[in-house]
């Protein structure tokens, strides 16, 4: 049995946590060029301090961090946060591989779009590497838009990247 619900609790954020590492880990395993963007954009030391403060990055009312078990067992996250008054910004979707293709990421993306919308953003947008198929797949099936960037990104990583919106308002 699948539960998604937000993560409250020093446990839920511990728990978070640990997924988000283990999401940073897979990316250094995708390709060269992921393991070198996460290295760049992520080093250890910025990303520890990042999940020092995910808590307060994903705060309420503007964001929210979303956990996923199945059968009790931590298996995957999402968060979100406010880019601006209008845009919502997913982040770290990761599905733990013994939860995968159960449409557990699905579930996460729909719960973060209507909590968005409910927030009272009109769009939400994301960015995915280009290695990372099954996520392409994912986020344009549920009608997310390639788009360019939406912060800057240095040249030479913009190749590597995917940025996506949806609109909330449809």
């Amino acid at each position: 049995m699948t539960l998604i619900r937000p993560a409250t609790t020093p446990d839920d954020l511990s728990a978070v946590r640990a997924l988000c590492w283990g999401y940073r880990e897979h990316l250094l395993g995708v390709s060269p060029i992921d393991a070198q963007i996460t290295e760049t954009f992520y080093p250890v030391p910025k990303y520890e301090a990042l999940m020092d403060r995910l808590d307060a990055e994903h705060a309420r009312p503007n964001g929210i961090i979303l956990l996923a078990e199945v059968n009790g067992e931590p298996a995957a996250c999402v968060m979100t946060y406010a880019l601006d008054q209008q845009t919502s910004e997913i982040k770290r979707l990761y599905v733990a591989p013994f939860a995968r293709g159960h449409g557990i990421a699905r579930k996460l993306v729909t719960a973060c779009t209507k909590q968005a919308r409910s927030d009272g953003f009109y769009r939400t947008v994301l960015d995915t590497s280009v290695s990372l198929t099954a996520a392409r797949r994912l986020y344009e099936g549920m009608g997310f838009s390639q788009r360019g960037p939406y912060q800057p990104i240095p040249e030479a990583v913009l190749p590597h990247l995917l940025f996506y919106e949806k609109d909330l308002t449809l």
